[in-house]
């Protein structure tokens, strides 16, 4: 099985294999068809596909609450054991709001981040044209942006990472590009093109800031307890959704159905803390930036 694995890494290194297998495939309609397999509710096809899924991922169960699961689905939106995860609570730190991989992190300048090295976005392509976030970019203006990625085999869970305020969710439905690092590096504002959630939050001392979950192939679902239907490609309800919900930090807020990203903004008095660099794996409740 090692062996397998080890040979699959190794051809899905090979970026243009990589690309045409995670991409050049009918993105939507196999997202639909994932979202219905992984509901299916039947012992031996659970089994067979998570032997599956083990042979290509890194899947750890070891801090599961259960490693029984009716549905992949049920294996995919996992909780978690009772202090699996230590949340930082010290008031000047902001958190991680999920298990992830860093990717592209920086400071906002003129509107515009980045997704991979040499790709720029606009905010103001990420954020629509709603009225609701036309503030933003302005607001956000000199602050810090940072990309958190999750793997397939990750926890797909996300908390407050501060005690915080949701007030509003813009939902803007999308594509389903892969969201790897090898399309990061080709598809230009690769994430202003997939599905996303845009959560309109401030802190409990009054500093507003965004998160933005970005929806990707396989995983064109969002949940949030928030919000009472599932967002997904079927979703044909108001893109506007007013909110008013509080959590305190490292609460849960909603999953993910798979795996994806998630983009945090903050605007300008924070900064890194140790340990946040491209590539460092790190785990929800872990310190990210500190108000200066």
């Amino acid at each position: 099985m090692m062996k397998i694995r080890r040979q699959f890494k190794k051809m899905m290194l090979q970026e243009d294999l990589n690309f045409l297998l995670t991409n050049r495939i009918p993105r939507i309609t196999l997202t639909r068809f994932m979202g219905w397999w992984s509901k299916i509710r039947n012992p031996w096809l659970v089994k067979v596909s998570m032997a599956v899924w083990r042979l290509f991922t890194d899947l750890d169960l070891s801090d599961a609450k259960t490693n029984k699961f009716e549905s992949l689905h049920a294996c995919f939106t996992r909780e978690l054991l009772p202090g699996a995860r230590v949340v930082n609570t010290a008031l000047a730190l902001m958190t991680s709001p999920c298990d992830a991989i860093v990717g592209a992190y920086g400071v906002i300048h003129h509107g515009m981040v980045f997704q991979a090295k040499g790709f720029p976005y606009q905010l103001e392509s990420l954020l629509g044209d709603s009225d609701r976030c036309r503030h933003w970019p302005q607001a956000l203006e000199g602050g810090k942006y940072l990309t958190l990625r999750l793997t397939s085999s990750m926890y797909h869970r996300f908390h407050a990472p501060h005690d915080v305020h949701l007030n509003h969710v813009t939902y803007i439905s999308g594509d389903t590009w892969n969201v790897n690092p090898v399309a990061l590096k080709r598809v230009e504002q690769l994430f202003c093109k997939n599905e996303r959630a845009i959560l309109h939050m401030n802190t409990k001392d009054a500093i507003p800031f965004l998160i933005v979950p970005v929806a990707a192939v396989l995983v064109a679902s969002m949940r949030f307890h928030a919000v009472n239907v599932l967002l997904n490609l079927r979703y044909r309800g108001a893109n506007e959704i007013a909110c008013d919900a509080q959590y305190v930090k490292g609460q849960e807020m909603g999953w993910f159905e798979h795996g994806s990203t998630i983009l945090v903004f903050v605007p300008p008095g924070f900064e890194w803390v140790d340990g946040v660099d491209t590539g460092a794996k790190i785990r929800m409740g872990q310190a990210l930036l500190r108000r200066s």
